[in-house]
């Protein structure tokens, strides 16, 4: 048995590019950065280091998606491995690796692009939120009351990326 799942979180590098096939199936394409982080050899500093991520999305998912795409954006990726080889136009092979995108969870806003969460993450291919009007109440029964027993929060940890040895 063998497994091909893929889960990344980071930035768009690039605007996304939508087209079509002869048959009309609609392809999405774009690029998310991610980060990896290693310690310089020479400084013994940690520093970042980016991957670059080519990602596509197939069908009738493609067009809707791009509208919601934009460069910057941070997104959570989950999908499948695709090995890809053709003969470029110069005669030489050619090959690529990249993510067929299953879903995506939107992580700013379009008009927060760099990072910045907001509220509530969105997730493409849940349905929207419905806001009509409320159906009229039946007249509300007396409330139960509870005693209501103070919230703990956890003691805050300090742990930092450093610490953790992988």
């Amino acid at each position: 048995m063998s497994i091909n799942r893929v889960n990344i979180s980071g930035n768009l590098t690039r605007d996304p590019e939508l087209r079509s096939t002869a048959g009309g199936t609609q392809i999405l394409s774009f690029g998310v950065a991610v980060n990896d982080r290693r310690r310089n050899q020479q400084t013994g500093e940690w520093e970042d280091v980016p991957n670059f991520v080519d990602c596509v999305v197939f069908g009738a998912r493609a067009e809707p998606l791009s509208r919601f795409l934009s460069k910057g954006a941070k997104v959570a990726i989950e999908g499948k491995l695709r090995y890809s080889t053709w003969e470029s136009k110069e005669g030489g092979k050619r090959s690529k690796l990249e993510v067929v995108v299953d879903e995506v969870e939107f992580l700013s806003s379009r008009n927060q692009q760099g990072g910045q969460q907001y509220g509530q993450s969105q997730q493409y291919g849940q349905p929207a939120p419905s806001y009509s009007a409320p159906a009229p109440a039946p007249a509300p029964a007396p409330a139960p009351q509870y005693s209501q027993s103070p919230v703990q929060n956890p003691p805050s940890a300090d742990v930092y990326d450093e610490d953790i040895p992988f």
